[in-house]
């Protein structure tokens, strides 16, 4: 196969960080992928640390995920088209692009009825067995490699895809001019949800979390009101939101928070935490509330992108710490030596 356009420079090998087993992570010299039909060779410039590649790199799995052989982490990256593979025309070499990670069947009846965020065969970055974007080049269907424009950078880029859980949940709430919104959990996954609220037209974004340094950058980014729930209940503030987007994923702020949703309110539970969460029952049935879970996202990236690129949500101030490649299991454990710690990122290479 002879790749259509080629950038100069490309090598054969690169590196990659491989989990092997829990909290054992070493760097390996790989074969750069080869695009196909249809893909884009993109040079991975900036990849965000999520809570789901912490847990993988703790405890080897989450849920029925478990990773069984070597896995490169990562998947919230950005960066440069490289290379053009056969039959690919969206992309020129150069363009800066946000990677979609989960690529689906395009076959089955969610897919076909623009759900395909449920699609049961979707190949989806660092969830096993599929590898991640921790690595210096990743292969992608050029369909899921978003152009970016400027003035958003490779690290913005990557942060499109929490972005896009941001975006979904409100969508799913149905958020819009004049909604009262309340989000439990400032980490990365509630500062862009708040923020995407604010955006969308809601006129009181209420934030809760235990971190007051959080709490300050959720206030920083839009936020009208913060709550720090270790001194105050969310049944003291007489709030009484038409939304809730739970974020935390602990089951005892779900349990709390949905009591607070006022009648006709809509409940989207975002955070991933135990199995099970208790539900206040007479509170959701007397209030006729909507519950709904979120899982990933479908058809996104163009409203994410917008906001970024408008500057109604501000992606830059969650990074928290920049690691080179080589530092990954420093990005990986950051959180347990700064407690201000909120997005690290990493480098793998610089355009």
């Amino acid at each position: 196969m002879t790749p259509h356009t080629v950038a100069s420079h490309i090598p054969s090998t690169m590196r990659a960080a491989v989990l092997r087993a829990p909290e054992e992570l070493e760097i390996q010299e790989r074969p750069v992928p080869v695009p196909g039909p249809g893909q884009v060779l993109v040079r991975v410039e900036a990849v965000g640390i999520c809570g789901s590649d912490v847990h993988y790199y703790r405890h080897g799995r989450i849920g029925d995920f478990v990773v069984r052989a070597p896995m490169v982490l990562g998947h919230e990256p950005g960066g440069t088209v490289v290379v053009l593979g056969p039959d690919t025309s969206r992309h020129q070499v150069g363009q800066l692009v946000s990677l979609e990670p989960g690529v689906p069947c395009s076959r089955c009846a969610q897919c076909r009825r623009g759900r395909y965020n449920l699609c049961p065969d979707v190949s989806f970055y660092a969830t096993p067995p599929v590898d991640g974007a921790l690595c210096e080049y990743v292969a992608v269907d050029e369909d899921f490699a978003h152009p970016v424009p400027a003035p958003l950078t490779a690290e913005t880029a990557a942060l499109l895809e929490p972005l896009s859980v941001g975006v979904w949940a409100c969508s799913k709430g149905g958020v819009g001019p004049g909604s009262r919104v309340l989000v439990t959990g400032a980490g990365p996954i509630g500062l862009v949800a708040a923020q995407t609220a604010r955006a969308f037209g809601a006129t009181e974004v209420v934030v809760t979390d235990v971190a007051p340094h959080r709490l300050e950058l959720a206030r920083q980014l839009g936020a009208t009101t913060t709550v720090d729930v270790r001194s105050t209940g969310l049944s003291d503030t007489g709030f009484a939101p038409d939304v809730l987007l739970e974020c935390s994923g602990v089951p005892a702020v779900v349990d709390e928070a949905l009591r607070t949703v006022g009648r006709a309110g809509r409940a989207v539970l975002v955070g991933m935490g135990g199995d099970t969460v208790p539900l206040p029952l007479a509170h959701v049935q007397n209030f006729e509330i909507e519950v709904t879970g979120t899982f990933r996202y479908a058809n996104t990236w163009p409203t994410a992108i917008a906001l970024a690129a408008s500057g109604e949500v501000e992606l830059d101030r969650l990074i928290s710490h920049r690691y080179p490649l080589e530092a990954v299991e420093n990005a990986l454990t950051a959180a347990d030596r700064d407690s201000t710690t909120v997005k690290p990122l990493v480098r793998p290479t610089t355009g």
